[in-house]
């Protein structure tokens, strides 16, 4: 199911959740294999792994949808949620971890998330503050680089990789299903936000995807934070577009021209009318490239 834009717009552009109607958000299930499925709602995609053991849930949007993501799960499991895991530190992929943990969910997440979640967050880009979670939201089981849930009869990985979307971001392979949940370091659709504030840095990005078409053939599943189910072609193609947004933007900025006038020269433009109409702007996407690239 394809989110449509002007919901992934308003969930990405207003990460707090008072500032948002969820009354007529629908969590819509997308069967995937080995008994799991991705969840859409309003904010970053879900993956729910369902099974004799009970349910692990990746991400959790907005925590006013909690109760409609615990409907849908209900609807796929009359097991209990055992695992969150969450890909990142943002509200629209933790702001359920709350209601989750405080009901006896373990949240799983990198150490970073823990850490930026315990303490007030600026997200820059979005002139946006973030005040510290709730105790029952931070995450009890933090990991440094990868560690693995074996659950379900599946083996799930959960891989670190550094200085991305953030500092915190984290892959979930479901390595026997085949399905790979990338959080943030995949915008299927439209232009990626690298929260350079939160630790995102272009290199980083691109070597995650790099990280991400190791794990993936051409039969994987692959679950991107915002927009529709993908596969390894279509990652390929996302991946080969910013590494020539860098190239680019590295070249302009070595020859001396300010952040205005690479902006001016659009080294956006031939995507910029299928992708730059969505939550980040090209202008915005060139900046957070300028700003860390060398």
């Amino acid at each position: 199911m394809r989110l449509a834009i002007p919901a992934l717009l308003l969930a990405l552009a207003l990460p707090a959740a008072a500032q948002q109607d969820f009354s007529s958000v629908e969590i819509e299930a997308t069967p995937l294999r080995g008994g799991l499925h991705m969840l859409v709602g309003r904010g970053g995609n879900l993956v729910v792994s369902a099974g004799s053991d009970g349910v692990v849930l990746i991400d959790d949007q907005y925590a006013p949808l909690a109760p409609k993501i615990r409907a849908a799960i209900a609807r796929i499991s009359d097991q209990p949620v055992r695992f969150v895991i969450n890909t990142h530190w943002h509200g629209d992929h933790t702001g359920g971890n709350e209601a989750f943990g405080g009901s006896g969910s373990v949240i799983v997440a990198h150490d970073n998330v823990r850490q930026r979640m315990s303490t007030e967050q600026v997200i820059k880009a979005l002139a946006t503050t973030v005040p510290p979670s709730p105790a029952a939201a931070l995450p009890v089981l933090t990991f440094t680089e990868q560690v693995s849930l074996h659950f379900n009869g599946e083996r799930a990985d959960i891989i670190h990789v550094a200085h991305a979307h953030t500092d915190g971001d984290a892959f979930v392979h479901f390595r026997d299903a085949n399905v790979l949940h990338l959080g943030d370091v995949y915008f299927n659709g439209l232009y990626p936000f690298i929260d350079t504030g939160s630790g995102g840095d272009i290199d980083g990005y691109i070597a995650a995807l790099d990280r991400a078409m190791a794990l993936a053939d051409d039969q994987t599943q692959i679950v991107p934070g915002h927009g529709p189910l993908s596969n390894k072609a279509e990652l390929t193609t996302f991946r080969a577009m910013l590494d020539g947004f860098r190239a680019s933007i590295r070249k302009l900025k070595a020859e001396g021209k300010t952040l205005e006038q690479v902006q001016a020269a659009a080294p956006t433009a031939a995507f910029d009318e299928k992708l730059g109409g969505a939550f980040i702007k090209p202008a915005q996407l060139v900046g957070f490239i300028y700003e860390t690239v060398d």
